[in-house]
């Protein structure tokens, strides 16, 4: 009876420690990158870089709308938060450039250009996030800790920049962390 004791035992022990899944590895704790929404090439396939205008307009909203109105904290591109005023002006942008008449004699008048970022002009998002993965069958997990909204900008040169526009952080350890930092 000992003995049928001892076999169930280890049989027990074997079958359960043998049949549990090892735990993900981290691959990094931190990777950050940028993913179109929308399609740079009408050429490419409906679902290459692009999710359908509806659900794209429709996550953008989500994101911008919750920042504006200050159900999501936003953080600005140096991890200091920032309130709902302040990301909304981040959508207008006034400038006062000063420029020459092209004809003499030349003088110099201010002129005012008022950029307004449109919900339509977030083509990127930029995420931050940690990968794990799971050396039995390869699947890897990501974690999303943040998410930034990227717009397509023209400069006065008419050179193409992407601009993030402010982040927000879902994981809660990450804004501890960051909280700790801006003490």
């Amino acid at each position: 009876m000992k003995h049928l004791y001892f076999t169930l035992l280890f049989a027990f022990t074997i079958s359960f420690f043998g049949c549990q899944q090892k735990e993900n590895e981290i691959i990094t704790n931190r990777i950050q990158y940028d993913v179109n929404i929308k399609s740079p090439d009408p050429e490419y396939d409906w679902w290459i870089q692009n999710i359908v205008g509806p659900q794209r307009e429709k996550l953008v909203e989500l994101i911008v709308d919750g920042a504006k109105s200050g159900k999501y904290q936003a953080w600005d591109y140096f991890n200091n938060p920032i309130d709902r005023l302040e990301v909304a002006n981040i959508f207008a942008d006034t400038i006062v450039v000063t420029m020459m008449e092209e004809n003499p004699p030349y003088n110099e008048y201010d002129t005012i250009f008022v950029y307004n970022i449109l919900n339509e002009d977030i083509l990127r998002l930029r995420f931050l996030e940690e990968w794990s993965i799971n050396p039995e069958n390869l699947q890897i997990e990501k974690k999303i800790m943040g998410i930034a909204p990227i717009a397509r900008r023209l400069d006065f040169n008419g050179i193409e920049r992407w601009q993030p526009l402010f982040w927000i952080y879902s994981d809660e350890e990450f804004l501890k962390e960051l909280k700790k930092t801006n003490l």
